[in-house]
């Protein structure tokens, strides 16, 4: 079993006071007891990781994926769900509902070798969920939010248990630049097996052992798959030995910020290695709903799935989408999502056809789960409940943004979506004077052209400085010391033994 934590930070302290005290003025006031809420429902979210949005088949992609579909065929199909364009921003903002440039945690992902984390200040999903009463809550899978700090823990920010790994790693052998990076806990774990099965083992477990418990469990299971490295269980890959290269997205030379493309032969083995990874994935997925399904709780159950942005070059299928992982247009960001929850309305197979984004996820929950405030920051994202029950089709009006700077910072890329436009700006840092001289802008009228062909900013000057300032205004959220380039740090890097934190105390000895 894997390890718990006891202590809360203060920001879970706040909010489990507030609740309390609520009650208490009730009872001072003489005021009847309100009526008991109907029970609050499981959670599951499952997030994949550098999915294409053309790989699942609810989408009419080549590879079969009917567990996955079943969520968007028993529930609610997510056209136009929105993440980050790279994993650990994805992370950072469903687990804060704001978005990751605010605490410098947008440009790029937290690389293995950069002591960088999940800002202490922020609030997260699972210790918003611990003061409505959610007393057991698990992460199994990428965690991908800090890991030279033991503060940067799940088991420090609001989990209870947790099983899994920090970035990506060896399918086989959990290892990362030559160290086991695989822990229960806090401590390393030398269980044997297939990544994606074991963290599918993981959640069932977790399910099995509390189903049954008097209060409601959230349960965050982030597969790595089918990030990098590309590999596959020997019995799956005959599935798929028929597949053909995907094509590279159009003008895929301009989104890659010149990464290669590699050759037709490798692509097409890629493609295929990809394809049985995206199997087992699915396989996983089933095992979770079949064991939703075995312990009778499907009806209150939430299960919500997307990826955490969308497929990388070569080897992932964004179907006619521009762009893909790390970018901002649609074939980066606009992802394969489905939720399901038939007591609260996401149910009958219907079609959401408004956006969603990454940051609505933790407003969302709180919605549900009767916290209208929690303790922290000001939110970005918005309860998007009614949107996914069908109850408000328009969804809130809103401006969304994007924002990456992985690849090469003189060609940092910043989207805002505003009503029927989006505009995406390319060049360097919108904070440094002449950058609107120096940066290519592409405006769209996205819902009418949601492959982003025809780019009409010399049609409409007007709308696109208006968006052009809201970027600009965006970009200038990030704070002077953000997550370093990808590269900074890495030359002379040595992994710690199994990848274990170097800042142990004594509270934390001793996990299993």
């Amino acid at each position: 079993m894997a390890a718990s934590h006891s202590r809360q930070r203060p920001a879970s302290r706040r909010l489990r006071a507030g609740l309390a005290g609520a009650a208490i003025l009730l009872a001072a006031c003489g005021a009847p007891a309100p009526p008991p809420e109907p029970r609050l429902p499981h959670i599951v979210l499952i997030v994949p990781d550098d999915l294409g949005r053309h790989d699942v088949s609810f989408h009419g992609g080549e590879i079969a994926t009917p567990n996955i579909d079943r969520i968007a065929a028993e529930g609610v199909l997510i056209e136009r769900f929105y993440t980050a364009p790279i994993c650990s921003p994805t992370r950072a903002g469903l687990m804060t509902g704001r978005y990751p440039i605010r605490y410098g945690l947008m440009r790029n992902v937290i690389a293995p070798w950069q002591d960088f984390g999940l800002d202490m200040e922020e609030v997260t999903l699972p210790e918003v969920l611990a003061a409505a009463g959610y007393e057991h809550r698990a992460a199994f899978g990428k965690w991908h939010l800090g890991h030279v700090r033991r503060e940067h823990h799940p088991l420090r920010r609001g989990f209870t248990e947790f099983v899994g790994h920090n970035t990506s790693i060896d399918y086989f052998t959990k290892e990362r630049f030559g160290e086991r990076d695989w822990f229960h806990g806090y401590e390393p774990a030398d269980e044997e097996g297939y990544v994606t099965d074991l963290v599918a083992g993981h959640a069932v477990g977790f399910i099995d052992r509390h189903a049954s418990d008097e209060t409601p469990f959230f349960l965050y299971v982030p597969f790595n798959a089918a990030h990098s490295p590309l590999q596959a269980k020997e019995e799956d890959l005959p599935r798929y030995a028929h597949l053909d290269a995907v094509e590279p997205p159009r003008s895929w030379e301009e989104v890659t910020a010149g990464w290669p493309l590699a050759p037709e032969e490798q692509r097409r083995e890629d493609r295929r290695v990809h394809a049985a990874m995206v199997h087992a994935l699915d396989e996983g997925v089933g095992r979770i709903l079949r064991a939703i399904d075995d312990r009778g709780i499907a009806e209150n159950t939430l299960v919500l799935f997307f990826s955490d942005n969308g497929g990388g070059l070569g080897a992932a299928d964004n179907g006619p989408y521009r762009g893909t992982k790390s970018t901002v247009f649609e074939g980066g960001t606009r992802v394969a999502a489905a939720a399901r929850w038939p007591a609260g309305g996401f149910s009958g197979g219907g079609r959401v056809k408004a956006p969603v984004a990454y940051i609505d996820i933790l407003p969302t929950l709180m919605g549900i789960a009767g916290i209208d405030h929690h303790g922290g920051k000001k939110l970005d994202g918005r309860n998007v409940r009614d949107v996914l029950a069908g109850a408000d089709p328009d969804g809130p009006a809103r401006d969304l943004f994007s924002f990456v700077g992985q690849k090469n910072p003189e060609r940092e890329q910043v989207s805002v979506m505003s009503g029927a436009w989006k505009l995406v700006v390319i060049g360097p840092p919108l904070d440094r004077p002449g950058s609107a001289a120096a940066s290519e802008q592409l405006l769209y009228r996205i819902e009418e052209d949601p492959f982003e062909e025809r780019n009409l900013a010399t049609d409409h000057p007007d709308v696109r400085a208006r968006l052009f300032e809201k970027a600009r205004e965006f970009r200038a959220l990030q704070p002077p010391n953000p997550v370093g380039s990808f590269g900074a740090g890495m030359e002379g890097f040595e992994p710690p033994p199994n990848w274990q934190f170097p800042d142990a105390d004594a509270t934390d000895l001793g996990g299993s």
